[in-house]
């Protein structure tokens, strides 16, 4: 007879995947062993065994779970009628703000990722293509001339835009909504007008 799934299966997932990230990313994924994982989460390591099969799959769920949602959020924002210089702007705070609070998940991605296996990464990174994809569309449309007619300087720019967005996440991991929204403007500006005018 197959096991019946609790009630609560999906809420007592979605602690596993909070506090495992949390492990992951203080510990490092090679180091923390599922014993550790299921200590921390207040379970047996049997119980946990439940959830999970292996550490990879755990690994595989947090990612996926994080990933997919961010991905949600970036193309569902809403940015009809808006021109493209707005949208970045609106892009940027979009990703930022999705930032807050999941700085576990998005620390171990660059560890966790080439431990799976090839399907589960093309998974994953379906998701940040999807995601960087959406900047660099914008980009294109903010200068059509240059970004959209040169595939290498656009690609510079998006991954030059990211690695903004990621800084900011690294240094200011306590950072308020506000100032999120503040340095996202900042980000944007930048990218738009250049150095010289890039805080205006």
């Amino acid at each position: 007879m197959a096991r019946t799934i609790a009630k609560d299966y999906d809420q007592k997932r979605q602690h596993i995947l909070t506090v495992a990230a949390e492990v992951f990313a203080r510990e490092g994924i090679a180091r923390a062993s599922m014993n550790e994982v299921a200590r921390a989460c207040g379970i047996s390591k049997a119980n946990i065994y439940h959830y999970y099969a292996s550490k990879d799959e755990l690994v595989f769920d947090i990612l996926d779970s994080y990933l997919s949602e961010l991905r949600d959020i970036v193309v569902a924002t809403d940015r009809a009628g808006q021109t493209p210089a707005e949208q970045l702007h609106s892009i940027t705070r979009t990703i930022l703000l999705a930032y807050d609070g999941m700085d576990n998940e998005h620390k171990i991605q660059s560890e966790g990722l080439p431990l799976l296996d090839e399907a589960q990464q093309e998974v994953l990174k379906g998701y940040q293509r999807a995601i960087v994809d959406e900047v660099s569309t914008i980009l294109k449309d903010v200068a059509p001339s240059t970004l959209g007619a040169d595939a290498k300087a656009c690609r510079h720019v998006t991954m030059s835009v990211f690695g903004m967005l990621n800084w900011f996440y690294m240094w200011h991991p306590k950072a308020t909504q506000d100032a999120r929204i503040d340095y996202a403007k900042s980000i944007a500006n930048l990218t738009l007008n250049g150095i010289s005018q890039g805080m205006r």
